[in-house]
């Protein structure tokens, strides 16, 4: 379904969303790999502090559209190509219906989703067969969750986004990647007062991340132990699912 990645040796990759969590895990599996990488953060710090010589870093905020296509122009005059680009930027807030905050909620869609957009528009034109874009989404897009007002409905959009952008960009020999952790520890799933179940490190989220690439599957989804139970809830009916969430998550 997607081209396979089994050698990245020389493969230019641009990480947007790299300098915490799953993003800086993967910019050190993939730079002992020897992949050519750009970095993309606001904080170009933190970027610098991953201690990856020969990186590139393009600082950028993927909430304005004018950073994302100055970060992406940097990158075509250093590079004049990009074989691989990963939107892993992302926010999260538990939000329930009691509190709901909508200046918050806005703020986490336009980093879980709003910002792959402005990024896939910025580099479409420039991918060629052979190349791909991936986007790291969540198992909470795949059904309701409790808790997720503001987090769940972005990352349904994203994998519908890249749903959509598979169907088209395939034929043309574009990969297009979804990705669809459970939990990872992150400085965000920390927020969290429940017991995450199947809990990754973000080393060991990015190793998935890079057998899933070798897989040439659509979908990179991980630890399989969790997401096999999220995609068989997300299968039944409504009446037979949200009784069951509920009863797992205490709702």
């Amino acid at each position: 379904m997607n081209p396979r990645i089994d050698d990245w040796c020389g493969k230019r990759v641009w990480l947007v969303g790299a300098s915490t969590g799953i993003g800086a895990a993967l910019a050190q599996a993939l730079a002992s790999r020897g992949a050519r990488l750009a970095l993309s953060a606001r904080n170009a710090d933190k970027l610098e502090s991953l201690g990856i010589a020969a990186a590139l870093i393009l600082p950028c905020d993927v909430t304005a559209t004018a950073s994302v296509a100055a970060a992406r122009a940097r990158l075509m005059a250093a590079w004049q190509g990009v074989d691989l680009v990963v939107y892993l930027a992302g926010d999260y807030v538990p939000m329930v219906a009691a509190d709901f905050d909508l200046a918050r909620a806005e703020q986490v869609v336009a980093s879980n989703f709003n910002g792959a957009m402005k990024l896939a528009a910025s580099v479409l034109p420039d991918l060629q067969a052979g190349h791909g874009i991936a986007f790291v989404a969540s198992v909470a897009g795949y059904r309701g969750l409790p808790k997720a007002l503001a987090y769940g409905p972005g990352k349904a959009a994203l994998i519908h986004f890249a749903e959509c952008l598979h169907l088209e960009l395939a034929p043309r020999g574009i990969g297009v990647w979804v990705i669809n952790p459970g939990f990872v520890a992150t400085r965000l799933t920390a927020q969290n007062d429940f017991v995450m179940p199947a809990l990754l490190t973000p080393a060991q989220a990015a190793q998935e991340i890079i057998a899933g690439f070798c897989s040439g599957n659509f979908e990179i989804h991980f630890p399989k132990r969790f997401t096999r139970i999220m995609k068989l809830l997300a299968l039944l009916p409504y009446a037979w699912s949200f009784p069951l969430i509920r009863r797992f998550t205490g709702a």
